[in-house]
This record gives structure tokens, C-alpha cells and sequence, in this order.
């Protein structure tokens, strides 16, 4: 039986969907059309077969790319998203991608209130895929004793040697640079969640600051309302500038 052109290419794309880590964004509708010297039309068509068998998803700013469920991260206590995912019998892993003492910007001195930090960035991992990258800094008296090893296999909460009474979680919507693009594996400029956290200690002083980025299209953010409230409103909601 003769294969309509479109077919042809939605069987070529299904092997290698099926053969991609959950989640990873595919090539361009461009791409695909010069890689396969058909239309986008065409191109199109066959990656709409796939999403209607449940292989592929698409969403602004990313294009299509390999359907997953999203990796979720319950609000409501201070622990870490590795934890959430060991639970729900994913691996987690972290792989570091600098470790310095160096001077803060000025959000970050101003809250640690220090003129020198140790400041790590990391990739967070599941399954062996990129889903967050992480910066953290901490007052380069608290970050004498660690070392790479320690903040790759470690949390923080559980390297500080100090007593913390909670964090303060703020999350708002960005767009990927080229660095945390490359990362992630995502395009330049698609959409992101940034979640920036401060951490304090019991005396209520800040001791670790935390900046979070997330690929919008595999993450999302779970709050658990204790009791419903008389207004619809989401709790905590404020407009910013």
C-alpha cells in the first residue's frame, strides 16, 4: 500500500522518539522540513500523528518534544526536589559545574550580608537528564569546611552545621540564556520557571541564597492548601513591577 509522504515521516520520527529521554525537545519544524525535504506542512502533520499516540507534546517557546510527565516539587516544606524524586522511585543526581569563593552580587550581599561567598553552580539530573540548573551561595565562613565532593553528593541543609528555621520561596517566570539553555538542552529563549530561595537559620538570619531554573515545559510547582480559604485567590499572590 502506498504511504502518504507524511506517514512515511511520523514512522521515521517514532523510532527515534521512542529511542530519546523523556522530555528532550526534538529538532525545529525547520529543521525537520530541510532534514527530510518535505514542507512544514508535512512535517507538521506527521508530528501531529505522534502527539494524537501519545509520543510527542508541543508547547510555546519549546517546539515539540518527547511527551513525559512533569517533574513535580511539593511546596509546603524545606527539603529538597532529589529527595521528592527518590520517593517517587526516580534517580536523582547533581554534576557540578563550578565551585569559588568570590564576591557576591549585590542581591546576594545584601541579604547574607558578607562581602566574600562561596558560590556553586550545579545541574540537577533525573534519570540521568538535565532539569534544573542551580546556583547557591553561602558566607565563605560557613563554606570553608566544604569541599566539590561534599556539595555534589550532599544538600546544603545538611552540610551548614547549623540549625535552620525555614525558607522564604519566590517563583516567577523567565526565558532561557544561551549558557543555562545549553544546560538544560532547551532552546535560547524558551520559557523557564525561577525560583529563588533564601534560607535562615533559627535566629531568623539568612545563611544560604538559592536561584533555581527550571524548564517550564517538564516542571511544575505543587502547593497544598491546609484548608480552603474564602477567596479563589492563590495564597501569596503579589503583583510585581
Amino acid at each position: 500500500m502506498r504511504r502518504i509522504r507524511y506517514q512515511e515521516i511520523a514512522d521515521e520520527l517514532r523510532d527515534r522518539v521512542a529511542a530519546a529521554p523523556a522530555g528532550s525537545v526534538l529538532p525545529s519544524e525547520s529543521a525537520l522540513s530541510a532534514e527530510f525535504g518535505a514542507s512544514r506542512v508535512t512535517v507538521r502533520r506527521a508530528l501531529e500523528m505522534l502527539r494524537d499516540e501519545g509520543m510527542v507534546a508541543a508547547r510555546q517557546g519549546f517546539g515539540w518534544f518527547v511527551a513525559t510527565e512533569p517533574l513535580r516539587q511539593h511546596l509546603g516544606q524545606l527539603g529538597t526536589i532529589e529527595a521528592q524524586l527518590e520517593g517517587s522511585g526516580r534517580s536523582a543526581a547533581r554534576r557540578i559545574e563550578e565551585f569559588a569563593f568570590v564576591d557576591p552580587p549585590a542581591r546576594v550581599r545584601r541579604l547574607l550580608r558578607c562581602d566574600q561567598v562561596l558560590r556553586v553552580k550545579r545541574v540537577n539530573l533525573a534519570d540521568g537528564e538535565p532539569f534544573a540548573v542551580v546556583t547557591v551561595w553561602c558566607p565563605a565562613e560557613l563554606g570553608q569546611r566544604l569541599s566539590r565532593d561534599d556539595v555534589e553528593r550532599t544538600p546544603f541543609y545538611e552540610l551548614l552545621g547549623v540549625e535552620l528555621r525555614g525558607a522564604t520561596q519566590t517563583i516567577g517566570a523567565d526565558s532561557a540564556e544561551p549558557a543555562d539553555a545549553a544546560l538544560l538542552g532547551v532552546p535560547v529563549g524558551s520559557p523557564l520557571l525561577r525560583c529563588q530561595r533564601v534560607t535562615t537559620d533559627r535566629l531568623g538570619e539568612p545563611v544560604l541564597v538559592s536561584e533555581h531554573l527550571f524548564p517550564a515545559h517538564r516542571t511544575e510547582f505543587v502547593v497544598d492548601l491546609p484548608q480552603a480559604e474564602p477567596s479563589m485567590t492563590p495564597e501569596g499572590l503579589r503583583l510585581v513591577e
